[in-house]
C-alpha cells in the first residue's frame, strides 16, 4: 500500500551503505536548516534594530523641529514693533477679543504711550476691566481721556458709560450725556442709543421727546443686528406716542440731516 516506505525498510535491512548516505543527508539538512534560521533570527534582529532607529530619529526630528519652531512663534510678538501702528493695534484688539489679554497689553501699551489714539482706548479698557492686569480705575480714566481728546469715539462712549452706570466712578448723567454727545457725533449707534435715553428720562439733559425719537432713530439705522436695532425702534415708537404729529415730523427732519432720510414713519 506503501511501496515508499516498504522500500525503505528494505533498504535499511539490506544496504547499510545506503542507510549511512541517507543518515549523512539528514545530518546535511540539519544543518542547513539550523543555517536558515540563524538567518531569519538576524534578519529579524536586524528589522528591529532598523525601525527602532527610525523611531529614534522619527523623535529627533520632532524635538529639533520644535525647538526650530518655538523660537519662532515666539519672535511674532517682537515683530509686529516693525509693522505699522494701524496694524499693531489691530493685533491687540484681535488678542484681546480671543481673551489674551496679556499680549493685547504687551502689543497696545508702547502705542499709547506713543500717544495712537486707539491703542490709548485700548488700554484704558483693559484698566477698566482688569483683564491683563490690575484693575485700576485711574488708569482708565486717564488713557480713556487721552484717547477722548483726540476724538476716539468708543473712548468717548466708554466714558459715557462709566458715568452713567457709575462703573468706577461716581455716577453723573451730565457727565454721561456730554461724552455720548462726542461719541454720537462720531457716529457710535450705542451712543446714540444711550443719549436717546437720556433725553427720554431726562437724565442729565433736559427731558426731550424730540430729541429722543431723533437719536433713536439714527441709531437704528447704524446698527447692524437685529436685537439692537429693534430695540432702538420700539424706543422710538413709544417716544412717537407722547409727541404731536407735528412734533414727530421735526424729530424725522433732525434725523435726516445727518442720518438715513429714509427713516420715516
Amino acid at each position: 500500500m506503501w511501496p515508499f516506505r516498504a522500500r525503505s525498510k528494505a533498504v535499511s535491512v539490506q544496504n547499510p551503505a545506503e542507510l549511512e548516505s541517507l543518515e549523512r543527508q539528514v545530518t546535511a539538512l540539519r544543518a542547513t536548516l539550523a543555517t536558515c534560521k540563524n538567518i531569519d533570527e538576524r534578519r529579524r534582529r536586524w528589522f528591529t534594530a532598523s525601525i527602532t532607529a527610525l523611531l529614534v530619529l522619527s523623535g529627533l526630528l520632532v524635538f529639533v523641529g520644535r525647538q526650530t519652531l518655538e523660537p519662532a512663534m515666539l519672535e511674532l510678538i517682537p515683530a509686529l514693533r516693525f509693522a505699522e501702528p494701524a496694524k499693531r493695534v489691530e493685533a491687540a484688539n484681535a488678542a484681546y477679543d480671543k481673551g489674551d489679554y496679556d499680549c493685547a497689553l504687551r502689543l497696545v501699551r508702547p502705542l499709547a504711550e506713543q500717544g495712537n489714539a486707539r491703542a490709548q482706548s485700548l488700554l484704558g479698557l483693559i484698566y477698566h476691566t482688569g483683564r491683563g492686569t490690575e484693575r485700576d480705575q485711574g488708569e482708565a480714566l486717564k488713557w480713556l481721556g487721552r484717547a477722548a481728546e483726540q476724538n476716539d469715539g468708543t473712548a468717548q462712549l466708554q466714558l459715557g458709560l462709566m458715568y452713567s452706570e457709575s462703573r468706577g466712578v461716581p455716577q453723573d448723567y451730565a457727565e454721561a450725556a456730554k461724552w455720548y454727545q462726542l461719541a454720537a457725533d462720531n457716529g457710535i449707534a450705542e451712543a446714540q442709543y444711550n443719549l436717546g435715553i437720556l433725553y427720554a428720562y431726562g437724565r442729565g439733559v433736559p427731558q426731550d421727546n424730540v430729541l429722543a425719537h431723533m437719536w433713536f432713530n439714527r441709531a437704528a439705522a447704524l446698527f447692524t443686528k437685529y436685537l439692537p436695532r429693534n430695540r432702538a425702534v420700539n424706543n422710538r415708537d413709544i417716544v412717537a406716542r407722547r409727541m404731536s404729529p407735528d412734533e414727530i415730523a421735526r424729530a424725522q427732519e433732525l434725523a435726516r440731516r445727518d442720518g438715513d432720510p429714509t427713516l420715516t414713519r
